[in-house]
Order: C-alpha cells, then structure tokens, then sequence
C-alpha cells in the first residue's frame, strides 16, 4: 500500500502512541485514587484498545519491568504501597484480546534480552504476530533493576555494556529463527499430498556462540512481518550504537528539545557511518499531555492531579531510576548545589529553562519529586489545544522527532481527551493520522509502502530464507 501522506502537504502523520503500564501505576503514582481512573481489568484495556484503533492511534506502547523499585529507603514499601509499577501483569498475555477487538492498532511489547531466550522469545513474537496479522513490535531492553537480577538468581545486575553484548547476540539468534529456519512456502496443507510442511523447506539454526546456544528451528512458521517491528529505549552509547544496527524507532529520552536533538543527530551519525538511511530509524519522544478548551481549564485540570500524586512512590521511581535513594538527604536540601545526586542536575536545569516560575526555586526534595510526579522524567505539555500542538511542534522542528509516546494521569480520561480536545487542531495542522498507512505495524510506522518485512539495510536480512 502506498505511504500515507497528508492531502495538499509533503508532512506525513506524526506517530501518536498510547504509552501505558498494566500496573495501578506508571508514571503517576497515586493517581489510581483519582475518581476518574479505572480498576485495570482486561475489560478496561479492550476498551481502551478499541477506543486507540477508532481514533488513529498508531499504537499503544506496554512498558514493563521485572523486578521492584526498592532502591528508595532500602525498601519495597513504597512502591508497593503507592502501586509504582507494582503488581504489573504480563502483557503478551493480554494482547490477544485487544487485537481481536481491534482492526488497526499495533502494540508495542517490552521483553529483556537479559532475562528471556531467543528460543522461547521467538515463538512468542511469532506467535503474537499471527494472532494479531502483524500488529506486533519488540522494545528491545536489556533491563536496569537490581531487584529483578536478584530475582532471576543473579547475585547483581550484569555490567552495563555486557548486557548490550548480550543482547547483540541474542538479535543473532533471534534474527535466525525469525528469518532463516522456514522459507515463506513451507507449510503446504495439501490434503491430497498428507502433507502440512514441507521438510525440505525447514532447516535447524544450529547456532554456538559465546552467550547462546540453539538448534532450533523456530516452532512457529513465517508470520506476516516474520520479524516484529523492533523498537530500542536507551541513550548510552552502547545504547546507541546497539539501535543504529537493530532498531526500527528509537524511544528518546529528554526533557527538552535541544538534548533529545543531540541523540537524534549522534544516532543518524552513527546509521550513516555503518550505510543506513539516516531516516530509517523512527525517533519516538516520551510526553505528558494535558490538555483542555483554555490554558487555564488544562492547568486547573493538571492541578487536580497533582492532588493525588504520591511522592513516596515517586521517590520509588527515582531511585530504581538512577540509583539515588532520595530518603538519604534532608529534607531543606538544595539540590541544584548538591555534588551527592548528579543525576537530577540536569533534570533542574531542564525545568529551569521551561518551567516558568522555577527560575529561582530552592529545589529541595519536595519541588524535584513534585515535578516528577505525573509525568517522570519527561517533558509536560499543558494547556489549550493550541498551545499543546505548539510545544508538540516545536518539539517535531527542533529534536528531530518523528512522534511522542504520550503517558497518561488517568485511563482513559488522558486519552479521550486527546481526542476531543487535540486531535482537530492537529488534524488542521495536517500531522494527524486519518487513515492507517497498512496492515502491519512496520507499515504504519515507517510508512515507506514497503511492506511488512523489515527492510533490504537491516542486518536480519542476511538471515531471511524466503523460498
């Protein structure tokens, strides 16, 4: 199917993704006591599902962790008590049921390389991309917390960049089940034959390396993308360099424009020097929307909120994080002159620089977890409609960005009123999805009339057996 463009512009559609957590809590811890937030039930995210697929969503996107934020205070307390990412369920095991009730709508599914296997992973995917006729993608992490390496019987996390070694060859592996042990015509289902697949046509991967070992061949023939639509969240250099070979889009972290740019320029450098196209990575910025007829409706709207925002639980997140128990500082402590957390420096530059009013705050413990809370470490974009599809703008014009993966205060209110209030102004703007570009999630995504199988530039492609 031919790439979607706008009618009477060159922009095509911004990519608009749901991003959500099957937990009480994501960004915005407490915000489960809100009246408007719903229990999450399955019957929750199938509506929610559905209600995605008939505005043009192009996704929603599942984060998920394997492990308890119990860095702060020692301790799992408040993470448990606010509901910070905790109890999650397993995703993949839901997505079945959304895709049934939806037509469109991909989904973005987190899996670690660090604690899955190429094998079973595979069949997962293949799995998932049959049953959902290639709505599916793969966020490739390689997972951060202690509590889940100690929970997986390690006795620490593994280094930094062994993880993404790891991971490396876990792609390879993945990468040849995927693609190179059935060709497309294998399963034949002659009945007057009495064959389903043709032997000659399936082959053993037989792969030996230095983390992985595996016969295979895949359990699960060719599905439509054969591959999911790989997307990759990390700003490392490691992680960097680990996306510029794998990854399809990019989830970017930043909370303003000018340093998610510097990953985005440091990115395309990287895909250039290894003969990608600079444009063959999508590039994904995390955001908060909150948004109302008037300015003053959306603040007063996101004031509410911030009522019930629990600041333990986001003292939780903070700390799995970036390793800085916040329980270890006073309570007057400025932290804008503090040598002890690097880690929120540049944080109160960022809201230093956007915030209006915070220009000479004291920024104590209090006022760095108040701006966490709702949104994390990503960027708020509050107001009428008008000033929310300016930020959103600028933040297309000057990052680099080619859409937002957009939490939420409460589901599905953040989302509904998207549609109500942002939708008709992005819509005049020209940047809203009206149609899906194809079936699959690589199409609506890359939006190049390719096709459903991952492109000729990536490294897959040496593997693929089509037959």
């Amino acid at each position: 199917m031919a790439s979607q463009e706008n009618v009477g512009t060159t922009k095509k559609p911004w990519i608009m993704n749901a991003f959500a957590m099957t937990a009480p809590g994501h960004l915005a811890p407490g915000l489960w006591r809100h009246p408007s937030q719903q229990k999450q039930t399955l019957d929750h995210w199938v509506k929610l599902a559905k209600f995605l697929d008939e505005n043009h969503f192009h996704g929603i996107f599942f984060a998920d962790v394997l492990g308890i934020y119990d860095v702060y205070q020692s301790s799992n307390d408040a993470a448990l008590s606010s509901g910070a990412q905790i109890p999650i369920l397993q995703i993949d095991l839901l997505v079945s049921a959304l895709a049934y009730a939806t037509k469109n709508l991909s989904f973005g599914i987190t899996a670690s390389t660090t604690y899955e296997h190429p094998y079973a992973l595979a069949r997962k995917f293949s799995t998932l991309d049959q049953v959902t006729n290639g709505r599916v993608g793969w966020n490739i992490v390689t997972s951060y917390l202690e509590s889940a390496a100690k929970s997986y019987g390690l006795e620490g996390n593994i280094e930094h960049d062994e993880r993404y070694r790891i991971a490396d060859e876990f792609m390879d592996v993945f990468y040849k089940l995927l693609e190179g042990s059935w060709q497309d015509s294998a399963v034949e289902s002659d009945k007057k034959t009495g064959v389903w697949t043709n032997p000659d046509k399936v082959k053993k991967i037989n792969h030996e390396g230095k983390y992985f070992k595996s016969a295979g061949p895949n359990l699960v023939d060719p599905s439509p993308q054969r591959t999911p639509f790989l997307l990759q969240a990390g700003a490392s250099k490691a992680g960097k360099d680990f996306a510029a070979k794998h990854a399809e889009a990019m989830f970017l972290p930043g909370l303003v424009p000018a340093k998610t740019a510097k990953v985005v320029a440091e990115t395309k450098a990287l895909l250039r020097s290894i003969g990608r196209p600079e444009d063959s990575i999508k590039f994904i910025a995390g955001i908060f929307i909150c948004v109302d007829e008037t300015d003053e409706k959306a603040q007063a709207k996101f004031d509410d909120y911030l009522r019930y925002a629990d600041t333990e639980g986001t003292a939780a997140l903070f700390g799995g994080w970036t390793g800085t128990d916040l329980s270890t500082f006073t309570d007057d402590e400025d932290f804008a002159f503090s040598t002890k957390a690097p880690a929120i420096q540049s944080m109160i530059a960022s809201w230093t620089e956007t915030v209006p009013g915070t220009k000479d705050l004291k920024w104590t413990k209090k006022h760095v977890l108040e701006h966490l809370a709702i949104s994390g470490a990503h960027p708020r974009a509050i107001g009428s409609p008008t000033t929310v599809a300016d930020i959103l703008e600028r933040w297309v014009e000057e990052a680099g960005v080619d859409g937002f993966n957009i939490n939420y205060a409460v589901t599905p209110d953040t989302f509904e009123d998207l549609v109500t209030f942002l939708w008709p102004e992005l819509s005049k703007r020209g940047v809203l999805q009206e149609n899906y570009a194809g079936s699959t999630m690589r199409e609506n995504y890359l939006q190049d009339g390719e096709g459903p199988r991952a492109r000729n530039w990536h490294p897959l492609r040496q593997y693929t057996w089509s037959g």
